[in-house]
């Protein structure tokens, strides 16, 4: 009588009940459900003619159009793994995932064949090389195999804990980690979401993240369960964003925080009349609080904050409000929204703990690491087993993220545990920093790592984008820390950037920071130097 949980129960569940209902938007092409479901059927049955069977690894590579999206439903019912590459990455990146994921098929947007065709001899193990658009020679055409192929196959019984996908991490300081995510894992994440971040029926979701990234942090099956729209955005392009949220009545988007701060810079007339009501989600770094005031202020849009990792599925917070928050000040309520707050219902258990092992108290002021145990937390590292032993340990996975918990139970991230500067003995927490230049009105964005320095061992140095020319001056920030903080925590050095070094997901690269022998150093730059470009 079970039913294993699966988000392909989604699809079946809104495919019976809302077949008529709009599905997806790609430009001038538009599904309904009934119409996407029948061409995953038929892609499902072409895969199946191809050889792929139930654990075997399907590969694609490419932005968000509707044949990616199809990628989530017509892979998994096969009871196969779909492995969902970052398509920014560069060719060696790519021959690296396809043979350690042991991928049979390969699936490629048009601007990605010309890297992929450099690299075929690398790629023993696939077996079929299909574009998605823009066919040539050597290349399988998506369009056509999907066409001539009849939408039944033979559907093998399926797990709730057999793999789903297989999400490959950034790799910053080394090779890519593979983290398997079950049927399980996807399913109870997009349940948890729809609690805390409900979106509705026939609301349409802008597809501003990629959905490569944690697979579109589940919203790739979680617009399916709400039988929502999924709005395909190729490039995040302000106009274009505009564009669409007004053409599709698009309420629910989810962006890093640098996509935020475009939207936000975007001049009056590209944004045009924009609908309010627009709500986002955001995580990876706590936007500014301008960014955040001048979107929920002069938008009327909501800004939510979640954290998790792609080892996690990714959700494992949300900063949902509560009723106590309504008598909170703007700059109480901007201190609140900039914490990861609270464990979703379905994460699992989540506590911050010291080395020891025992929690944290609920002080605020207490750091330890965040670990959490749950139906959310990923199978394990593909072929890594001594990379899985480091994170799953004791019962726990150990997410490596430094926090306080607040008297509330709300979490606050403070840093990455291996990015704690320590400086004369003193832990001095970069996100802290971050987190009050932010509050400055002339920055845009900053990132603070530790340089080397011969007395303290490492002092704090921030890299700063400023608000346009405003004419801030490192002077004036230092002084600004120093009223906001301990002087010991305030940067010794700062620099200011055009922009700052950001993976595909807009998380900063602050590796690529501390390599920058010429503003890193013991002598720094000068508090006033004025931009230059980061990466």
């Amino acid at each position: 009588m079970k039913v294993p949980l699966s988000p392909l129960q989604f699809a079946r569940r809104t495919r019976r009940l809302h077949p008529w209902r709009e599905a997806v938007v790609d430009g001038e092409l538009r599904l309904t459900y009934e119409e996407f479901f029948t061409r995953c059927d038929r892609w499902s049955a072409a895969l199946q003619r191809m050889g792929v069977s139930k654990g075997d690894r399907v590969a694609y590579i490419a932005p968000n159009t509707h044949a990616q999206l199809e990628s989530f439903y017509a892979v998994p019912q096969l009871g196969a793994v779909l492995v969902p590459v970052n398509y920014r990455l560069a060719s060696d990146d790519f021959a690296y995932i396809l043979n350690h994921s042991g991928s049979k098929v390969v699936c490629a947007h048009g601007d990605q064949l010309d890297k992929l065709d450099k690299i075929r001899d690398q790629l023993p193990h696939v077996e079929h090389f299909v574009a998605l658009e823009e066919a040539r020679d050597g290349w399988e055409d998506y369009e056509a195999l999907l066409a001539a192929s009849e939408p039944h196959f033979t559907r093998p019984d399926i797990d709730e804990n057999d793999l789903l996908t297989i999400n490959y991490t950034s790799g910053t300081t080394a090779r890519p980690k593979g983290v398997m995510i079950t049927h399980r894992n996807a399913y109870m994440n997009s349940v948890g979401t729809l609690i805390h971040l409900r979106l509705d029926t026939g609301q349409g979701y802008l597809w501003t993240l990629p959905m490569f990234h944690a697979n579109g942090w589940t919203y790739t099956w979680t617009v399916t369960a709400a039988a929502a729209k999924h709005v395909c955005l190729r490039a995040v392009e302000p106009t274009r964003v505009f564009e669409l949220i007004r053409a599709e009545d698009v309420q629910w988007l989810c962006a890093a925080p640098t996509v935020l701060i475009s939207l936000a810079s975007a001049p009056e007339d590209v944004r045009g009349n924009l609908p309010p009501g627009v709500r986002v989600v955001t995580a990876g770094a706590p936007p500014a609080a301008a960014t955040i005031q001048q979107l929920e202020q002069e938008f009327g849009w909501t800004i939510t904050q979640v954290y998790g990792l792609t080892e996690t599925a990714p959700f494992i917070t949300v900063c949902e409000p509560l009723p106590e928050h309504d008598g909170l000040s703007p700059d109480e309520l901007s201190a609140v929204k900039a914490r990861q707050g609270v464990a979703l219902i379905t994460s699992g258990e989540l506590k911050v703990v010291e080395e020891n092992g025992d929690e944290v108290p609920w002080d605020g002021q207490t750091i330890g690491e965040i670990v959490i145990r749950g139906n959310v937390v990923m199978d394990g590292y593909f072929r890594s087993p001594e990379a899985t032993a480091e994170v799953l340990r004791d019962g726990w996975f150990h997410t490596g993220d430094a926090a306080v918990t607040h008297a509330d139970g709300y979490v606050e991230i403070r840093d990455r545990i291996k990015d704690v500067i320590i400086s004369g003995g003193e832990n001095i927490s970069s996100v802290e920093l971050e987190g009050v230049l932010l509050r400055h009105e002339g920055v845009q964005e900053v990132a603070v790592v530790g340089a080397p320095d011969e007395k303290w061992g490492e002092t704090p140095h921030a890299f700063v984008v400023p608000v346009g020319e405003t004419p801030v001056t490192g002077d004036e920030l230092i002084a600004f820390v120093r009223a906001n903080l301990a002087h010991f925590k305030a940067p010794r050095q700062i620099t200011f950037v055009s922009e700052l070094p950001k993976t595909a997901t807009g998380k900063i690269q602050k590796y690529v920071l501390r390599g920058r022998d010429s503003a890193i150093s013991q002598q720094g730059p000068t508090p006033g130097q004025r931009p230059s470009k980061a990466g």
